[in-house]
């Protein structure tokens, strides 16, 4: 018996055996088990949401892709972008459908510093290309608001500092919104908050805040992340009341502090910015009555300088009256002397034309005159007594007047003016007028007292006069 040169394989009998179904279930136990909670750094790419919720993507480098796969409930702390550099936190497990190998995404997070910066850039633009951060939209804060809105936490010191600082300066309502200011939950909280706050009436229970803060204390840039998000940024653009925002110390800023009507540097800030010193105030309100006392004292002053300056060129109202009363007398006498003399030679010429005509026509006229010297003598006495009541109409006239520049001149002496009159009673204007030892009386509002001049006005020159003596 002769064998074969080429000899059979030897069958391995005691391999198992495993269908297709088994064998992909032990892989998918033997990676979840060995990859329980691993964390991966890569870039997006590929990503999309189906319609159910869940996000499919791929993690890549510069050597390798690996599924990735995030289920609709869960929440993560940033929105997942093509191209965006992350950490993703979660376990492999495997697909049997497709003989493929996924990690199940349980968080996520940019990687490094650098990566959120960018991120943070691209937004920026994004959103400034939309005309959010524009100047034109910003409003104008109050200058003194009755009510002021806080969006903050409740339990930390920011809103300690802010009500202090309000307490300091100008006491005001305040509202509370109390958020969360980090983790996932703070966005959607700050947004919620700012419309909240916008949906309130005014006047209503509570009012509707005339100003708001949003704010938070320090922290890294991922700490202050929420107020970056999208969410936030066009709630603060979107907000009718003016908004300041106050995250972070001086040197952090976010995106939210583009889209509020004011930034400040800090919460202690805010306040600051949002109310003016109370004493400061006053100090100024002061300043300025005081101001407007003194001015409306010089123009007060002013007025009475012109009011003595108009009654100094003003004549005695009594000399007007006595020339007018001399005038309508004089013009009464003449009056009567003429109708006597017109009565003289109107019966001088009736007696000349009598003697003229004939005895009987002489009569006849003779009563022809007396008749119409009867008619015209009551004419001349109503003439008469109508032009009495005209002078009579025009002495009262000016006896009103008189009274009245005696009423003001009585009012004038009683805020201690006094009339100074010479012997003969004229009223003396000038110094130059008063001769030493001359008979003065000098009349007060409330009666009179003579005085005598004790020396007249020095004479002009007199001083320079001496002066050049001395030299």
């Amino acid at each position: 018996m002769t064998e074969s040169p080429i000899a059979a394989a030897p069958t391995r009998v005691n391999l198992p055996e495993y269908t297709v179904s088994e064998i992909a279930a032990l892989l998918k136990r033997t990676i979840e088990q060995n990859f329980a909670y691993v964390r991966v750094r890569g870039e997006i790419s590929g990503f999309k949401r189906v319609a159910s919720g869940h996000c499919y993507f791929r993690l890549k480098d510069e050597d390798a892709v690996l599924d990735g796969v995030c289920w609709r409930t869960t929440r993560l702390a940033i929105k997942p972008e093509d191209g965006m550099e992350v950490v993703c936190t979660g376990r492999l497990t495997t697909y049997p459908g497709r003989s493929s190998y996924q990690l199940v995404v349980e968080s996520m997070e940019l990687a490094g510093i650098g990566a959120l910066l960018k991120l943070l850039e691209d937004r920026k633009a994004r959103l400034a290309a939309e005309g959010l951060f524009a100047a034109e939209r910003k409003k104008k804060l109050p200058f003194l608001p009755d009510v002021i809105g806080v969006v903050t936490s409740p339990t930390g010191a920011v809103i300690r500092d802010i009500l202090h600082r309000l307490a300091d300066r100008f006491p005001r309502r305040v509202l509370l919104w109390p958020v969360a200011v980090q983790g996932e939950s703070a966005a959607a909280q700050v947004a919620a908050a700012i419309e909240g706050f916008n949906r309130l009436l005014p006047g209503g229970n509570p009012p509707r805040p005339d100003l708001l803060i949003v704010a938070r204390g320090g922290g890294s840039l991922e700490d202050l992340m929420p107020f970056n998000e999208e969410l936030v940024v066009r709630a603060a653009a979107a907000s009718a009341i003016p908004l300041i925002s106050a995250v972070g110390h001086e040197t952090d800023t976010t995106l939210i502090d583009h889209a509020a009507d004011k930034r400040a540097p800090t919460p202690t800030a805010a306040a600051e910015i949002a109310v003016p010193v109370r004493l400061e105030l006053t100090a100024e309100i002061a300043g300025k009555a005081l101001r407007l006392q003194n001015a409306l004292g010089r123009h007060l002053g002013e007025l009475r300088a012109h009011l003595r300056a108009a009654g100094r060129g003003l004549p005695d109202p009594r000399s007007l009256l006595e020339v007018a009363t001399q005038r309508l007398d004089d013009r009464a006498e003449r009056l009567g002397l003429a109708l006597l003399q017109w009565l003289r030679l109107r019966a001088q010429q009736l007696a000349a034309s009598g003697r003229r005509l004939a005895p009987g026509l002489l009569q006849a006229q003779v009563a022809r005159l007396r008749e119409r010297l009867g008619d015209t003598a009551p004419r001349l006495a109503q003439a008469a007594l109508r032009q009495i009541e005209r002078q009579d109409g025009t002495l009262a006239n000016l006896a009103g007047r008189l009274a009245s520049w005696e009423q003001a001149q009585r009012q004038v002496m009683e805020r201690g003016y006094v009339r100074v009159r010479g012997a003969s009673g004229t009223v003396l204007t000038d110094a130059d007028a008063v001769a030493p030892g001359a008979a003065l009386t000098l009349e007060f509002h409330d009666g009179t007292v003579a005085a005598t001049a004790d020396r007249g006005k020095r004479p002009r020159g007199a001083k320079e006069e001496r002066q050049g003596k001395l030299l």
